[in-house]
């Protein structure tokens, strides 16, 4: 005990000094890169290892092109566009850091964690272990900037204004859309019947049914990954095994499910309704009703996959 008390005022300022370093150090990486890169003994040193009084976001990820891990690269952009939001911000200060944490680089720290599955967000807290709570639910929410900032806004108390590089491709895209349909009219000025197309506006309604109803605004609003890939068997998943939330190539897969069952409820009314020869309309009728029957049995067992318990099939 006398050696203890004797060795606190000698203690109290080497944590300081040792506390001064590491943020100076955080500080100067920051100035360089919004997103400090870490390996191992970094990781340990400035992450887990007190004293700290500043949280850490880490982002655990796999970037090399030998990993293929396509939503990695996408999650970083989105983390670069967070990092630079706060590293360019007025309210920027040492008490929050961005890092990043390559597999290729810490792969005793994905071993430490225990983790085995990228990307992955942690907060590690100034002080105690990080909670349930600190690590970003990424499959239900996304890896958008505007969440990411959210859920570090709830952890650490640090409003981060998300303000993204500006991307003039949708302007440009619909500069191209108007002036290839106004091109299209003034070529057809003299003979403009195709306007009053019936086939051709109920296509083009359809696209938009198709594209809502197979979820791209939810895509769009939570920028979900494309698949999952399990790293340990490496087996792609694109059917998202919540009802919560779901892959980019899960609504594409829907939107081709419900287009070919209405292409087969189309051809059933065909059948139905024209008068031609009676064994070509036998034809359509079976060909109709194939795609019906099988493309809306795999739509239910999609949804049956996704809402565990749902107790009715088809096929």
């Amino acid at each position: 005990v006398l050696f203890y008390v004797l060795n606190i005022p000698h203690a109290c300022p080497q944590l300081q000094n040792l506390l001064a370093e590491k943020v100076e150090q955080l500080m100067e990486w920051s100035s360089r890169r919004s997103v400090i890169r870490m390996n191992g003994d970094k990781f340990r040193r400035f992450v887990k290892a007190p004293p700290r009084n500043y949280s850490v976001i880490v982002m655990f990820t796999a970037l090399q092109p030998q990993r293929q891990c396509s939503v990695c690269r996408q999650a970083n952009e989105e983390y670069q566009v967070l990092a630079n939001s706060w590293r360019y911000s007025s309210a920027f200060s040492n008490k929050l850091f961005f890092t990043i944490v390559d597999y290729d680089e810490g792969a005793d720290v994905f071993q430490q964690l225990n983790m085995n599955s990228a990307p992955t967000f942690m907060h590690f807290p100034p002080k105690g272990k990080p909670k349930r709570a600190d690590t970003f639910d990424l499959q239900r929410i996304g890896f958008a900037a505007e969440q990411l900032a959210k859920w570090i806004a709830d952890r650490t108390d640090v409003h981060i204004r998300v303000f993204r590089p500006p991307n003039y491709s949708g302007t440009i895209a619909l500069a191209l859309l108007v002036s290839l349909v106004g091109g299209l009219l003034y070529l057809r000025r003299n003979n403009l019947e195709f306007i009053y197309n019936k086939t051709g506006w109920a296509m083009a309604a359809l696209c938009v049914v198709f594209a809502m109803t197979s979820g791209q605004m939810w895509n769009h609003i939570r920028g979900p990954p494309y698949a999952h890939k399990n790293p340990q068997n490496g087996q792609v998943s694109y059917i998202h095994g919540s009802s919560q939330a779901q892959f980019v190539a899960e609504s594409h897969i829907i939107l081709l499910l419900n287009a070919a069952i209405t292409m087969g409820m189309v051809l059933l009314n065909e059948a139905a309704t024209s008068k031609g020869d009676v064994g070509k309309r036998r034809i359509i009728c079976l060909v109709g009703l194939g795609l019906v029957v099988f493309f809306f049995s795999f739509l239910l067992s999609i949804f049956r996959s996704k809402y565990h318990g749902y107790p009715y099939s088809f096929l």
